[in-house]
């Protein structure tokens, strides 16, 4: 930092502001102060925490708007409450994100080397994966270094290291002893590319236009735009009260011709099946539909597969057995046009098609055998599921969602939460802690004798990311970290993910610990083009945030990411909004010059004009009130944009130049009330700005005369002052 000289100020002031010159040098300055761990704070260990667990980016690569946006929220919040005297923790980290850093990892060793994992080996991969993995993850601590995070490094965690895999282990043993972690054949989503089951979070739904056929099926007309499916159904569902059909019976047998010649189907009397939707009447794919799993679990109905797990069709379907499905559909059709079973054909049907996220592959739902957590069964000694302790944090309040309107979607979410799948069918990421020897099992430790043999599968990185609040602070020992700071006070993350893994945590915190993971959820928006569109290289509107930072520096896009950004609403930039938080730090700088160079030798015992007791009252009793109690509130972006408005419009448009007439023509009193004024307004301004735009406020404050501590970072936040008001 530099020297508090005036010859250095007048110097350094003489210069526009370039932040390129100055964030990586204030940045480091805070690292190695060591505040950023709240043990080093001055009394940190009397002082009352106040916990942010930092959600762990994806080790694949580098952040994108939607992570500047979280980081700068969070670090708004824990640089106040670290300036109001908290034992601020904000613990970083990284998740190894399995199904996609594999995949990233073996694309690439595609496209160098033209081999599979197959080909190299298990071992060889994850050697491979660690090695990216290590890089990848430096590059993201550089980045978020560089938009200003004042995180714990000391305590930086990975999903994937050894003391997490402790702990993941741990909690699969405690709810496999609890009976609440089984194996069975369920419902999945399969990715026949990527050769593995996917959560629902990794899905993309992509529009597609695609003929949408009707065809007779005895005496019944049913819809599909998937006809491959349809060698299997033999159940027709209708509604009890459709009057249409009221001469068939539930389990009534009817024989009638269908793609491979006659068959005998069976009538299900449903009363959920909507009356209003086409025919009223429809045949069931369980194998491959999770609709008509359920429906078949509901009326225990047989279940046949169709499609094998490549995407090619099974001996069932006849004279197509092994093709592909997409290359049988036309011909399938074909055949049902001969046999006259095509009633009509809609061309212009739209719907959404399920695509794996990371390999693009078509998600083809199957019945397979995986490892599932039971969210219905009641748990031994506590009298509730799963899902009904997922429910009671955000019911009772103990758990606080921001906004709260996002509760409705949580319960209707929870109350039809399915069992969760958490077995992956790839090589990297935690491996399921289940190990074989004949007909005997070992869970949760690996036995030290000969003869046993793994589980093949990991576990969905949902399991592992859902204990992230108390495995970061050394769970399951009994650490002082997790005594201190276990509950967390806020998770701030996306609304997207809201049930893949806020849920996700509550039921895995409450499971485990019988208690709650964070006091409050702060849920964003995505950020957007200024048309509304997601950002993506594809579209050629992607903003990245290290360019941004380059171009006009952190502070400037910290503030463009806040203002304006209502919680849980997306919102859009560009590059004039970002601009123009540029112009604002100059403007800031030109303050500081300004009042540097005039009233830099301010006299604090000079008494105040009656004219600048008003000034300062409304300062403090207006601005730092509503600042404060905004932040308070989490509702930041009005706190951003009212000591924004402040600072140009009030501060530098009026009292400054109202300060200029001072200076020429007042009295030495007024000249002395003006001096002291503008002092103190800009000092508790630097400190109200400090959260929003941390470097350039530093920077500042290192040159102001006199300062209440090293650090702005650790000064005291402004409190409202009691300034008498003359008339």
């Amino acid at each position: 930092m530099p020297p508090n000289s005036s010859e250095r100020v007048n110097d350094k002031f003489l210069k526009p502001y370039n932040p390129s010159e100055t964030e990586g040098r204030i940045y480091d300055g805070w690292e190695k102060s060591g505040y950023f761990n709240p043990d080093n704070l001055p009394n940190g260990k009397e002082k009352k925490p106040f916990t942010i667990m930092m959600p762990p980016p994806n080790a694949t690569g580098v952040l994108h708007m939607g992570h500047a946006l979280g980081l700068t929220i969070q670090d708004i919040l824990i640089r106040y409450k670290r300036m109001r005297g908290f034992a601020t923790l904000w613990l970083p980290g990284t998740d190894h994100a399995a199904i996609a850093t594999q995949a990233k990892v073996e694309k690439e060793i595609s496209k160098k080397e033209g081999k599979n994992r197959y080909d190299i080996g298990r071992k060889e991969l994850l050697k491979r994966i660690d090695a990216f993995v290590a890089d990848s993850r430096a590059t993201i601590q550089k980045q978020t270094r560089i938009l200003g995070a004042s995180c714990d490094w000391s305590r930086e965690a990975f999903t994937l290291d050894e003391k997490r895999n402790r702990a993941v282990n741990k909690v699969f043993k405690m709810m496999y002893d609890a009976g609440l972690i089984y194996r069975g054949h369920r419902i999945i989503n399969w990715d026949p590319k990527g050769q593995t089951t996917i959560s629902d979070d990794e899905i993309v739904y992509v529009e597609e236009k695609a003929p949408f056929y009707y065809f007779q099926y005895g005496p019944f007309v049913i819809g599909t735009v998937r006809p491959e499916t349809k060698f299997g159904d033999k159940y027709v569902v209708i509604n009890p009260d459709d009057p249409r059909y009221a001469q068939y019976a539930h389990g009534q047998k009817i024989d009638l011709e269908w793609i491979n010649g006659p068959i005998t189907a069976t009538i299900i009397h449903d009363p959920d099946q909507d009356m209003t939707f086409g025919s009223g009447a429809m045949t069931i794919t369980p194998w491959h539909d999770i609709h008509d799993f359920e429906l078949a679990e509901r009326f225990e109905l047989d279940r046949e597969q169709v499609i094998d797990e490549r995407g090619i069709l099974l001996p069932i379907a006849g004279e197509f057995t092994g093709e592909y499905i997409k290359k049988a559909r036309p011909r399938i059709i074909e055949k049902l046009r001969q046999k006259g079973l095509i009633v009509r054909v809609d061309e212009n049907y739209v719907h959404n098609i399920p695509t794996a996220e990371r390999t693009g592959g078509i998600i083809e739902p199957q019945i397979k055998l995986q490892w599932f957590v039971d969210v219905n069964k009641e748990i031994v000694g506590r009298g509730k599921s799963l899902k009904e302790l997922m429910l009671e944090p955000v019911r009772s309040g103990a758990t606080k969602i921001i906004p709260e309107y996002f509760d409705k979607t949580y319960f209707h979410w929870i109350e039809n939460l399915r069992d969760w799948c958490i077995s992956r069918q790839i090589w990297y990421g935690h491996r399921i802690p289940v190990w074989y020897r004949g007909e005997d099992i070992s869970v949760g430790i690996e036995p030290k004798e000969s003869g046993w043999l793994q589980d093949e599968d990991t576990l969905d990185t949902w399991f592992s990311s859902g204990i992230w609040t108390f495995s970061t602070l050394g769970w399951p020992d009994d650490t002082e970290d997790f005594r201190r700071y276990h509950p967390t006070d806020l998770l701030e993350t996306g609304y997207d993910i809201l049930f893949f893994w806020i849920a996700r945590m509550i039921l895995m915190t409450e499971f485990t610990l019988n208690t709650i993971p964070f006091k409050s959820v702060y849920l964003h928006g995505m950020v957007r083009d200024e048309q509304g569109r997601k950002m993506s290289k594809s579209l050629g509107n992607n903003l990245e945030p290290l360019d941004i930072v380059a171009k006009f520096g952190a502070d400037a896009a910290r503030m463009t990411l806040i203002v304006g950004n209502t919680p849980g609403t997306d919102m859009r930039i560009n590059e004039d909004k970002i601009k123009g938080y540029k112009h604002f730090a100059n403007k800031l700088w030109n303050i500081a010059r300004f009042i540097l160079e005039n009233a830099g030798d301010a006299d604090a015992n000079a008494q105040y004009t009656k004219e600048n007791k008003n000034v300062r009252r409304y300062f403090d009793q207006i601005i730092v009130k509503e600042v404060t109690k905004n932040i308070e509130e989490y509702r930041i972006d009005l706190a951003a944009d009212t000591v924004y408005h402040y600072a140009w419009h009030r501060f530098a448009d009026m009292i400054l130049e109202h300060s200029k007439t001072v200076f020429a023509d007042g009295t030495p009193e007024e000249i002395a009330s003006q001096k002291k004024l503008l002092l103190y307004i800009l000092t508790d301004l630097l400190k109200l700005l400090h959260p929003f735009m941390p470097f350039i406020t530093e920077e500042i404050y290192q040159s102001l005369p006199t300062r209440d501590a090293e650090f702005l970072m650790v000064a005291q936040w402004p409190e409202a002052n009691a300034v008498t008001m003359e008339k």
